[in-house]
Parts: structure tokens; sequence; C-alpha cells
């Protein structure tokens, strides 16, 4: 799973945590959440169930700490992402390509976040919730960018550029990624130009 787009660098929740939550974020992400149990996280990280319940209240703390932790890596990664990019339209192209680059990488299964909430349909439950949070941090840092982009309203841009990412996630883990992130990128590039038409046209 590669860091940042559909995965994360470790949480800094202490030293004697991060090899239960480093098992628990490669099982969880390559077999599912519902698949995978409390035992077989304890055995595979091999520490004792006290040590793990000292850290993690339970399976679900265990699950939301995953999903932060996925969070932080995507957030340091499309940050990383626009910091040499000189214009509006080529951050947003750097935030493509970070997304393309994620779902050409080995061991790619996804997005983290569209896959739990699908475990967790109930928009209640607080690992339903921090799917919703991210999604809305992203959908506002595109919009945000797009923003940047000629002069129109930039919310449909955004949630265009959003279910333009969803799709490729999806599709990326079922067919051949390298036509899937072509496909995406002809995408962002189709986004751009509608916003730098409506500018022109304005």
């Amino acid at each position: 799973m590669a860091d940042g787009v559909h995965g994360g660098a470790p949480l800094q929740r202490g030293e004697n945590v991060r090899s239960p939550l480093g098992t628990a974020v490669r099982i969880f992400y390559a077999e599912g959440i519902h698949a995978v149990g409390i035992d077989r996280i304890i055995e595979e990280a091999q520490v004792t169930r006290a040590t793990l319940y000292r850290h993690f209240s339970g399976k679900e703390d265990l699950v939301l700490a995953y999903l932060e932790q996925a969070d932080q890596g995507i957030r340091a990664q499309l940050t990383a992402a626009r910091k040499d990019a000189r214009t509006p339209d080529d951050k947003v192209r750097a935030v493509g390509r970070a997304i393309a680059d994620g779902i050409r990488s080995e061991g790619f299964r996804g997005c983290a976040f569209l896959n739990a909430a699908a475990e967790y349909p109930d928009p209640a439950h607080p690992i339903h919730q921090a799917v919703l949070a991210h999604r809305q941090w992203f959908l506002d840092t595109v919009t945000d960018l797009l923003a940047q982009v000629g002069s129109a309203p930039a919310g449909p841009a955004g949630r265009h550029f959003v279910m333009l990412r969803d799709g490729a996630m999806a599709a990326g883990c079922l067919s051949d990624p390298g036509m899937i992130t072509e496909t995406f990128m002809e995408g962002v590039e189709g986004v751009l130009r509608a916003r730098s038409a409506a500018y022109t046209a304005s």
C-alpha cells in the first residue's frame, strides 16, 4: 500500500502501539475490516491482549486509528505534491498525479475510506462519520484549488473532481491501472479546461 493516497505514515500515539496499529493498517486494507478480528491482529503483531487494550479500547478504536493514519497520510502527500507547483492549474494536476501514483502502486486495493464506508453504511456510526469528515476535507481542498482557476463558482468543479477520483479508485483495482489513471488525468484536464473556458467567457 503506497503511503499517502490510500494509506499513510505511522501515527505517533506511542512507541508500543506502532506494531499493532501497523498490523491493523496492513490487514484491514488488504482484507477488509470485518474480516479481521482482534485475535488476528494480536497474533500477527506479537503483542499481548493487555498491551493492545492499553492503547485501544476495542476494535472500533483501532479502526478509527487506521482511518486517522490514512487521513494524515493523504493530507501530507497532497501538501507535498502541491509544494513545487507554480500555477493554480499545476497544483490541481499535482493532486491528480498523486492520486494516479497511488492507484498504480503495488498492493492497491481501492480507497481505504470508500472501503470502510461500504462496511459501515450507517451514517451515524463513528467510523462512517470519520469517512465523511475526511471526504469533506478532500472536497474542500480540491474546491479551494479549483477556485484559483477561473472565476466561476468552483463547487461543481470540486464535486466533479471528487467523482472522477472515486471512479478511478474503484476501477483501478479491477482493471488496468495504467489505462484507468490515464483516463482519470484526462478527466482532470477536462475540469481545468472547463474552468479556464468559463473564465474566458466571463
